[in-house]
């Protein structure tokens, strides 16, 4: 069977020298029907090698559970490529930050109070191995040693950034290799000192991750790695977007002369993203520095292939720049998906969210607040009802570890939100009757994906105290709306409550297509019942992309849960994809 291994300081795959020419595709964040079209793609651009993360929450949802099914069927993806005469290069983690939720992790693991993560830990490490073990049981058969198109597997990831325990690393290396892998094994890390010095492990290969400078990158990585081939594992040629910020765009003049410069210094490369595909569902992960900052739905980054799939002038730049180098060859595509525009959805059905609890939750009763995985609750939503004696007028109210935005309700009326970035902002609120009913409905906006904020549990984490005073006796409703099916539209709520907006379109020809969520604020869409994902009027992201994969001919559903209300409850579907602030 072909191995790949390093040889006279260069990757060898069949005895052959070969340079690594690599593309970021992650299968979790593109419909598979679509996979076959992306890799087309990146094979035409002259690439020979596609990357990919693996993300552990999508395939063990639930603790015990495993899934490797639609868009989570790894192997499907991996065989897809070898078809197409490409190698795989494998990242599994355990972390993978990827601006993906908790960084891959799966959120049942924070159910644990004494759990610490990627570190040497037990109970983190013991879930580790489960989850390992039923990994590696389809990839090992994958790996080029076993006829398989895997050259490459990465332990775990960008380590360097985060910590210096080096039992750990070495722990997660022999797991794998006493797995039955036995292709090459590599880190990578930043190109500094801090992140070389504690994300790498002796005898495994040392990559580096950067966006600009080739040759300070590669005079650093050479002070740690003397020899062997340089391979930059994260070439950053775009990036994400966070909400209430612009859109991210480089220029692909600029971008094409660094990916020249890069080859021209001999690196191998993998172009992180080279198709970036959407965060659908609840998986935009977030980042906070110095403040929270949840990633918007879609995954665009400026890649070569766009977010629906369509070659871009980065796209078209890089392959001029990686022709110089090798002869590229032809690759027939498949015929284009197309766009179309269904025009006008209106909504005539509309039921609210406080009619819907019973429908969608089976309820808990606690003397204090809950956070979600407490509850068994991954993602989504959360809401806390409590009675309040009165009257007590501008009553000082204090979520503490608001996680992440909290609508705050009085007898079913919206009087006013807490954003974890502004919480400690002073909240006075009037309670005018005898009893009135204290609604706190907290949404999960994406559990952090890097650095030292990543153990990041939703909802209420800590106490609510109305002025000096701790509030108890708390009914707790868990809304992770992975089933909204059961929801009894009878054009019930009140004005300005959260609502679900129901509305139906008729499609003959099945295309791509975008929802324009202009004249909306924020919320959720669902397409007969997929959860493509948030949307909100901070932008930078306007619409929210639906693949054709997901539509059918005939009568299609549209839900949006709105949680603050539209003028007019109507939406339209349109042919172009709007990623930039107005």
């Amino acid at each position: 069977m072909p191995e790949f291994e390093i040889l006279n300081n260069n990757f060898v795959y069949n005895g052959q020298p070969l340079r690594v020419l690599s593309g970021a595709i992650h299968y979790f964040r593109v419909v598979p029907e679509y996979w076959r079209d992306r890799l087309l793609k990146l094979k035409a651009c002259g690439l020979n090698t596609v990357e990919t993360y693996v993300a552990w929450n999508i395939h063990e949802p639930k603790k015990g559970h495993f899934n490797f099914e639609g868009m989570a069927d790894i192997v499907g993806f991996i065989n897809i490529a070898q078809e197409l005469g490409l190698h795989v290069i494998v990242r599994p983690g355990p972390f993978i930050c990827a601006e993906w939720e908790f960084g891959g992790l799966p959120a049942w693991l924070l159910k644990g109070e004494n759990i610490k993560l990627r570190c040497y830990n037990k109970s983190f490490l013991e879930r580790v191995d489960m989850f390992f073990n039923i990994l590696f049981e389809k990839l090992v058969p994958l790996l080029c040693t076993n006829g398989g198109p895997i050259i490459a597997i990465q332990v775990e990831n960008e380590y360097g950034s985060y910590g210096n325990d080096n039992k750990y690393l070495e722990y997660l290396k022999c797991g794998i290799l006493n797995r039955g892998v036995d292709v090459l094994l590599f880190t990578s890390d930043g190109p500094t000192d801090l992140m070389l010095q504690s994300g790498t492990l002796p005898g495994v290969l040392k990559t580096v991750n950067f966006g600009s400078d080739s040759k300070g990158a590669l005079e650093k990585l050479r002070q740690y790695e003397k020899d062997g081939p340089a391979m930059c594992m994260e070439y950053w040629n775009g990036w994400f977007d966070h909400w209430g910020e612009e859109h991210h765009k480089r220029d692909e003049k600029d971008a094409a002369r660094e990916l020249d410069s890069m080859l021209q210094l001999g690196f191998s490369v993998n172009i992180y993203m080279f198709h970036g595909g959407t965060n659908f569902g609840f998986y935009n992960g977030a980042n906070f520095q110095e403040y929270y900052a949840p990633t918007v739905t879609s995954y665009d980054y400026d890649s070569p292939l766009s977010e629906d799939g369509d070659m871009t002038p980065k796209y078209h730049a890089y392959k001029d720049v990686i022709s110089k180098y090798i002869d590229i060859g032809k690759v027939k595509l498949l015929p284009p998906i197309g766009k179309i525009d269904y025009g006008e959805v209106k909504f005539l059905e509309k039921q609210g969210l406080f009619e819907s609890l019973t429908s969608l939750s089976e309820g808990f009763n606690s003397s204090y607040p809950m956070p979600m995985e407490q509850l068994d609750q991954n993602y989504g939503f959360i809401l806390y009802r409590t009675k309040v004696k009165g009257p007590r007028l501008q009553c000082e109210v204090d979520i503490k570890e608001v996680r992440d935005r909290a609508m705050i309700f009085v007898n079913q009326k919206l009087v006013d939100i807490v954003y974890r970035a502004d919480e400690a902002r002073v909240l006075k609120v009037d309670f005018k009757d005898e009893e009135d009913i204290l609604d706190i409905l907290i949404e999960n906006m994406g559990r952090v994906n890097y650095g030292r904020h990543i153990l990041d549990r939703k909802g209420i984490t800590d106490s609510v105290r109305l002025d000096y005073q701790f509030q108890y006796v708390w009914d707790i409703f868990t809304l992770p709306l992975d089933n909204i099916k059961n929801i009894n539209y009878k054009n019930q709520y009140n004005e300005g409550e959260p609502a679900f907006y129901r509305g139906y379109f008729e499609v003959d020809c099945i295309k791509d297509t975008y929802l324009d969520t202009k004249g909306w604020q924020k919320g959720v869409a669902f397409i007969n019942g997929f959860n493509i994902g948030r949307y909100w009027d901070i932008g930078p992201q306007r619409t929210l992309y639906i693949p054709a994969p997901l539509l059918k001919k005939g009568r299609n559903e549209i839900v949006l849960f709105e949680l603050q209300g539209t003028a007019e409850p109507k939406i339209n579907l349109i042919d172009r994809h709007i990623l930039t602030l107005d």
